[in-house]
């Protein structure tokens, strides 16, 4: 009896590439995709995906997960949880970040993100640098050094007295991002106005959690993204800004590429579904929920949000995943108590929602297409982080990293999620997709139903060299 060729066969699928749209049978074998065609050779194991929808898995390259923070708070989701979580929704492979304590070493904080993250992960992983301390040692040898080792983004912010960077400091990393081709991400929020609000707010006795955004306006924000823009052209290198929340910023990031410089944008799902009004409109506690930075605006910036998804004024579409329980001294009680808004751990959870939620209300809403899609979750994170096409891509030598979609009515409820956190602020939202398969290198992870375990199956993965640069928006 002939041996089967493949070790899988998935067949009749609809592929879906950022390119292009077909039908074909995707063979595998030793975890990478080894042929695409119609009627291909057996497989040890086959899947008839009967026509349905197979995108690559996703690749959200912005989440946190066991992200040291200062006690009592702590991220609930770690590798293992995260990981999981982010798998049943379809992204197999993740990037959250190793972050520098000031006065700390940064390769110490990388060496101590390979000890959480170390036998644990479901899907692949690879860590971005948060750099909050730019010392001569940083700047001159660390971060070379890491760069060259594959730890090719790093993030910095403007914003959060343990994190930001003042702009001289920016531009000495930024620097660094030019000699040695790394991927600058900026958090673009004015501290200083942040800082000037807040106080204020407090002295009024405005501390519920929906003056959140009130300390927040998209002022603080188009500010900060004009100055990130300035500060990355004096460079003159690329930047990708993080988290974009509405039309103020929009408008700063159109404004740099009519003039030919080379700026990233990501936004995230809470920008598409949240509003400022889910932060609460009295002095509940119950907005502690969805409160991050930059907060949820109006609807009218939603659809600004969704305009640039459709034009390509975004580049890429990150869950921003930040978990934090709602309930617990841990999480958005800080210490057991309701706390004034700005002590209130910035974050929400959203790692295995992010590419159900775009690819019901984008794709099947018709606002994106099919190929926008793919860019937007895979194709363009795994380009800007320089993981393509190893990942987010469905072509010969790509890793056998798949998604089948299932249409139909789905309710998002937080007891049927895998994260370890105690609720989702997408709760009640109806869907028209979920992933009806995962596959991680060839392996079913997740199969509509029930998660298949194994820690340690995911691999840590050193990046190349970022390869995207934006494309011209067709809208004005």
């Amino acid at each position: 009896m002939a041996t089967a060729p493949f070790d899988l066969v998935l067949r009749n699928a609809r592929v879906a590439t950022a390119s292009d749209v077909f039908d074909a049978d995707i063979a595998v074998s030793g975890g990478r995709i080894v042929q695409l065609g119609q009627g291909l050779g057996p497989g040890r194991r086959e899947i008839d995906a009967a026509g349905r929808v197979v995108t690559p898995g996703g690749v959200d390259a912005h989440c946190h997960l066991d992200q040291p923070m200062a006690p009592p708070v702590r991220m609930a989701d770690d590798f293992d949880t995260g990981t999981r979580s982010a798998a049943c929704g379809g992204t197999t492979t993740v990037i959250p970040f190793a972050a520098q304590e000031k006065g700390g070493s940064l390769r110490a904080a990388v060496a101590d993100y390979h000890r959480r993250a170390e036998g644990r992960a479901h899907v692949d992983y690879a860590f971005h640098l948060i750099v909050s301390d730019p010392t001569p040692a940083v700047l001159q040898q660390e971060l070379p050094a890491l760069i060259q080792e594959g730890y090719t983004s790093f993030k910095v912010y403007m914003t959060y007295d343990d994190l930001k960077l003042d702009d001289g400091q920016i531009l000495d990393v930024l620097a660094v991002a030019r000699q040695h081709g790394a991927m600058a991400m900026i958090h673009a929020e004015n501290a200083d106005c942040i800082e000037w609000l807040s106080q204020r707010l407090e002295a009024a006795g405005r501390t519920a959690p929906r003056f959140h955004a009130h300390a927040r306006p998209m002022l603080v924000e188009r500010e900060a993204t004009h100055r990130a823009i300035a500060l990355a052209e004096l460079v003159d290198v690329p930047v990708l800004i993080v988290h974009v929340s509405g039309r103020e910023a929009v408008e700063q990031i159109r404004w740099a590429r009519a003039h030919g410089l080379n700026v990233l944008a990501e936004t995230c799902p809470q920008y598409l579904f949240l509003t400022a009004d889910d932060l609460g409109h009295d002095d509940s506690y119950q907005g502690a929920r969805c409160i991050c930075s930059p907060p949820p605006r109006d609807r009218a910036n939603q659809d600004v949000i969704w305009g640039g998804l459709h034009d390509g004024l975004f580049s890429v579409f990150s869950s921003d995943h930040a978990p934090f329980c709602f309930d617990g001294a841990e999480g958005k009680h800080p210490g057991g108590e309701e706390a004034p808004f700005r002590h209130i751990p910035n974050g929400i959870p959203g790692l295995e929602t992010r590419m159900p939620l775009l690819y019901s209300e984008g794709v099947l809403g018709g606002r994106i297409t099919l190929q926008r899609f793919v860019e937007l979750t895979a194709t363009h994170p795994a380009r800007a982080y320089g993981l393509h096409p190893r990942k987010g891509a469905i072509a010969i030598g790509s890793d056998a990293d798949l998604v089948v979609w299932q249409e139909g009515e789905r309710v998002i409820r937080n007891a049927d999620l895998h994260h370890a956190v105690d609720y989702t602020p997408y709760e009640g939202h109806v869907l028209r997709a979920w992933p009806a398969l995962t596959l991680a290198s060839g392996e079913v992870v997740w199969d509509g139903t029930q998660f298949h375990p194994r820690p340690g199956r995911g691999r840590f993965l050193p990046c190349g060299t970022p390869s995207l640069l934006p494309r011209r928006s067709t809208l004005p």
